[in-house]
């Protein structure tokens, strides 16, 4: 490990621990000897400015309420980079420094952080490369104008300062070898499978299935580019055309189309069979997961959706749910055989797949028994940590 032993992670999308990546690898380099700090956002119940988890010292800062806009995404983005430049001031005073700086996007834009501490201390950077930012705002936007074009330069200049890149799966190595110019060495895949000791299948509570035979989950972001329309509009087929009322939909997570969502699920009919839990976590969150048949993941067809790998798809998985997606590549690559694939966009096939499991108890096990075997074996955090221990060893050895 040598000198390299102080970690300073900063991540703006999700608070840490609710971000199960940033915590899974802030904890397994702790483990590991190093000392770890982390700057995130406060929220989802993690507002406290400062604590100590297992070892780990977090520094949070607030951001501005979340509006799904441009105007609304530079305002947060700019807040948050403030914030996150103060707070590794802070780090930097009370811990002692740091040698190396772990920026996870989106935005792309905590470069301008780290490379502060690189120009002036000579810190090394961890570009942890969670999302195509670029492919993220045109599936949101569908247009390539200025930010788009910002998004590129922010993405090129990140990769430049970078020392190595982690990649969360094979489509983002491509991208880091051919946009980011970055050398095959220096980069790393390493997935962001759940820790299987952790994330546990619980006994399942009847009480989520409200009186229906069959209960079919949804777990994620709600946003533009996560498709929950295409689910609400596959639902108004499955209770409607098909006249099916023995089906409740559970719909855990929140974002900023939440509101919309809401409304359109009111305007298709659906209020009777979908339930918006809001963010879950914990107990409460694996126990409803646990309690369903069947989960989905709606994501639509873009350039961002074929190359991101889904955390929702490892985690039914590792539950050992049957899934139900749009043919994607990623997709496909995650689930293999623990999922049936709907042609990209065509919610009536998707909701022709959610039947297909339903009436087939046996397929359906056979298929959340394939998911599960692939995590213990191939996909789980503990086949991760050591790539990701290889990749900070790197760093060392580069010196």
């Amino acid at each position: 490990m040598g000198d390299f032993s102080r970690v300073l992670i900063i991540v703006e999308n999700l608070p840490v621990p609710f971000d199960r990546r940033v915590w899974m690898e802030a904890t397994t380099l702790q483990k590991a000897g190093y000392q770890v700090s982390v700057i995130s956002p406060q929220g989802n119940g993690f507002d406290q400015e400062y604590e100590v988890l297992e070892g780990v010292h977090i520094y949070r800062h607030p951001l501005p309420p979340e509006i799904s806009s441009v105007t609304g995404y530079l305002r947060e983005y700019a807040w948050a980079v403030g914030g996150e430049f103060r707070l590794a001031k802070r780090v930097w005073r009370e811990r002692g420094g740091f040698d190396i700086v772990h920026v996870c996007n989106p935005p792309d834009l905590l470069f301008l952080v780290a490379s502060w501490f690189k120009l002036f201390h000579g810190v090394r950077i961890v570009f942890d490369h969670h999302d195509l930012s670029p492919e993220m705002y045109e599936a949101k936007y569908a247009r390539r104008d200025i930010f788009y074009h910002g998004l590129r330069w922010a993405e090129r200049l990140t990769y430049a300062v970078a020392d190595i890149v982690i990649s969360t799966n094979e489509s983002h190595r491509k991208v880091a070898l051919t946009r980011g110019h970055k050398k095959p060495e220096r980069v790393f895949v390493v997935r962001s499978a759940p820790d299987l000791a952790r994330f546990r299948l619980l006994p399942p509570n009847p009480i989520y299935r409200q009186g229906r035979t069959h209960l079919v989950g949804y777990m994620g972001v709600m946003g533009e580019p996560e498709g929950v329309d295409y689910l609400l509009r596959a639902i108004q087929y499955i209770t409607q055309t098909k006249q099916r009322r023995d089906i409740h939909f559970m719909l855990i997570g929140s974002g900023p189309a939440v509101e919309k969502l809401k409304a359109l699920a009111i305007a298709l009919g659906l209020s009777e069979f979908v339930e918006f839990t809001g963010f879950q976590m914990g107990d409460s969150l694996l126990e409803r997961l646990s309690s369903c048949d069947v989960c989905v993941e709606p994501s639509p067809t873009s350039t961002y959706n074929e190359n991101c790998t889904m955390n929702k798809i490892l985690e039914y998985m590792a539950l050992g749910k049957p899934i139900v997606q749009f043919e994607l590549r990623e997709g496909r690559r995650s689930a293999e055989d623990a999922s049936l694939y709907a042609t990209p966009n065509d919610e009536v096939e998707l909701a022709e797949k959610i039947l297909e499991l339903l009436d087939d108890p046996g397929l359906r096990q056979q298929m959340g028994a394939k998911g599960r075997h692939r995590m213990e074996t191939q996909l789980e955090w503990r086949h991760q940590a050591p790539k990701l221990l290889e990749a900070y060893q790197s760093i060392a050895q580069r010196r």
